[in-house]
C-alpha cells in the first residue's frame, strides 16, 4: 500500500491565491471607502462647526450691548464694540475712586459675577439713581482691580453680605477708578464691567482666513493689540457680499441700512458666515469641496432711542 502523502497541485495553488487576492482586494477597497467616508464626514462636521462657532461667539456679545456699550467700528468684515465681562453692585465707596464690591458667592445671592477679571484696560459703568444726573450710566476707567477682605470691601452692615460669608472666608473685591464717583451713584447701585474689542475676518500665516479677536484700548482713538484666532477657516474676504467669508450688515429700527459713521442708530446686526472644506470630498456622487453658510439677525438689546 502506498502511504505517500499528496500535496496541492500547481493549479490548486493558483486558484487559492486568486481567491485570497480577491478577498484581500475586496477588504482593501472596503477600507479605502470607509476612510473616504470618515474623512468626508469629518470635513463636513468641521465646516458646519466653523459656521456655528462664528454665530455663537458673535451673538453673545452683540446681544449684550446696550445704550452704554456702543459700537465703535462698522465694517463689512469687522465689528468693534464694548462687551460685558462682569456685573456687581457698589457696596461701599472709600472716596478717591476706590469702590468695594461683594463676594462672588453668598448664600442665596450672587452679587458679583465675572466672565473675565476686569483690569486696567476695561471700563466700569455705575448706575446713577438720579433723574437730574442725565445719562443713567456713569463711566470710569479702571486703574486697578483685586480681591479684598470682605469685612473691608463689603461688610454685613452694608446689607450686601452676611456674617456667614465672613465665617466661610469669602473674599470681596476692590476696584480702583481713575476718578471718584459722583454723588448720584448710591450704595447698592448696579455696576457693569465692559471691555472693548474687535472681531474681524483676517488672513493668517497659513494663508487661510479666520475669525479673530483683538482687545482694544478702553477710551479714545481705537488702538488694538495682537489678533487671536477664534474659529475657522472661512472663505476668503471679498468685496462681493455674496461670496465673502464673513459679512456684517447694520440696520436701524426701521430696517434701513446704517451709515458706518452713525453707530448709535444701529438696532440690528446681520451676520453671515461662509466656509468650505479644504479638501475635495465625495458629495452626491461628485468630488468637490463641501460648503456651508448661515445668517443670523441680532437685535441689540436696550439699543439707544
Amino acid at each position: 500500500m502506498n502511504s505517500a502523502r499528496r500535496g496541492f497541485s500547481f493549479t490548486e495553488l493558483i486558484v487559492v491565491l486568486a481567491i485570497l487576492g480577491l478577498i484581500g482586494s475586496t477588504i482593501g477597497l472596503t477600507m479605502v471607502r470607509q476612510q473616504r467616508f470618515y474623512r468626508g464626514a469629518t470635513e463636513i462636521l468641521s465646516v458646519r462647526q466653523g459656521v456655528r462657532d462664528a454665530m455663537e461667539v458673535l451673538s453673545t456679545d452683540i446681544r449684550g450691548m446696550s445704550a452704554a456699550d456702543t459700537l465703535r467700528l462698522l465694517a463689512d468684515s469687522a465689528i468693534e464694540l464694548f462687551s460685558n465681562v462682569g456685573t456687581s453692585i457698589a457696596c461701599r465707596s472709600f472716596g478717591a475712586g476706590d469702590v468695594g464690591l461683594p463676594a462672588s458667592r453668598s448664600p442665596g445671592n450672587t452679587f458679583s459675577a465675572f466672565l473675565a477679571q476686569p483690569d486696567t484696560g476695561d471700563l466700569a459703568l455705575f448706575y446713577r439713581d438720579s433723574i437730574d444726573a442725565g445719562d443713567r450710566w456713569e463711566r470710569h476707567r479702571i486703574s486697578g482691580f483685586s480681591s479684598s477682605s470682605l469685612a473691608s470691601s463689603c461688610p454685613p452692615s452694608s446689607g450686601s453680605s452676611q456674617q456667614a460669608d465672613l465665617d466661610t472666608g469669602a473674599k470681596g473685591f476692590l476696584v480702583s477708578l481713575t476718578d471718584p464717583l459722583s454723588p448720584a451713584v448710591k450704595t447698592g447701585a448696579p455696576v457693569r464691567f465692559v471691555r472693548r474689542g474687535r472681531y474681524s475676518l483676517y488672513r493668517a500665516a497659513d494663508g487661510a482666513w479666520y475669525l479673530g479677536y483683538r482687545r482694544c484700548n478702553a477710551m479714545g482713538a481705537s488702538v488694538c493689540g495682537a489678533i487671536q484666532p477664534l474659529s475657522g477657516p472661512y472663505r476668503a474676504y471679498s468685496t462681493n457680499p455674496r461670496v465673502t467669508g464673513l459679512l456684517f450688515e447694520y440696520f436701524d429700527r426701521l430696517g434701513r441700512r446704517v451709515d458706518p459713521a452713525s453707530p448709535l442708530t444701529v438696532a440690528r446686526v446681520d451676520i453671515t458666515a461662509r466656509t468650505e472644506s479644504p479638501q475635495r470630498i465625495l458629495v452626491e456622487g461628485r468630488a468637490k469641496a463641501f460648503a456651508d453658510s448661515a445668517t443670523i439677525s441680532l437685535a441689540i438689546r436696550n439699543r439707544p432711542r
